[in-house]
């Protein structure tokens, strides 16, 4: 079985926040994979089903913490000792604003990188799970991190956002079978960051 778990703020007003790109991408794998209906389910919302994989179908269950950003780890700290999982077995989709827009990139472990929903995770369960990363992009400057993060993908940027999204989703069935390095060149195959027009970034600061 599979945790996949968005991280993201609850609430329409952060609904297209670039802080929201993990619900957006969660959302996606579920549709299009006809997972079951969200419910609420261990501090968040929840919904089951299966990715179809060459060996057969991998059970899983996509979580949307509904604890805010900043404490996602309560939520998947919960699911993860219910399933009595291993930490390798979750998957936690999140922006990464030191990734240029558009990129995409698998890591195993290691550190939050200053990233508080990500350090919440790893105080209820430890460093070594696995963290898709979907390139946001960086404002420039530090002072300009918080209001970058909680303001809306501008029109523009999903010309970038939709392909991600959707590549993410079709290309889990590699993602299901732990097969990481594969999965990211998928997607990358798939929506090339090519397609991220730097300066839609700056259009969305206007």
């Amino acid at each position: 079985m599979l945790l996949i778990a968005g991280l993201g703020n609850p609430g329409p007003q952060y609904a297209k926040n670039r802080h929201n790109i993990g619900f957006m991408a969660v959302d996606e794998i579920a549709r299009r994979w006809g997972f079951g209906p969200e419910r609420r389910r261990f501090q968040g919302l929840a919904c089951d089903g299966a990715i179809e994989t060459p060996t057969g179908p991998v059970k899983a269950l996509i979580l949307k913490p509904l604890t805010f950003y900043n404490d996602s780890g309560h939520a998947v700290g919960e699911a993860l000792k219910f399933f009595k999982m291993d930490p390798a077995d979750l998957v936690v989709f999140y922006d990464e604003i030191d990734l240029a827009p558009g990129r995409f990139r698998m890591k195993a472990g290691g550190g939050a990188a200053g990233n508080n929903g990500i350090r919440s995770i790893t105080s209820q369960v430890g460093p070594h799970f696995r963290r898709a990363r979907l390139g946001t992009g960086h404002p420039g400057h530090k002072d300009l991190v918080h209001g970058h993060v909680l303001s809306d993908f501008h029109k523009a940027e999903m010309k970038w956002v939709e392909p991600l999204l959707i590549a993410c989703a079709d290309a889990a069935g590699l993602l299901a079978q732990g097969e990481d390095e594969k999965y990211q060149a998928e997607v990358m195959r798939l929506a090339p960051a090519e397609k991220a027009d730097p300066r839609a970034l700056a259009r969305g600061r206007d």
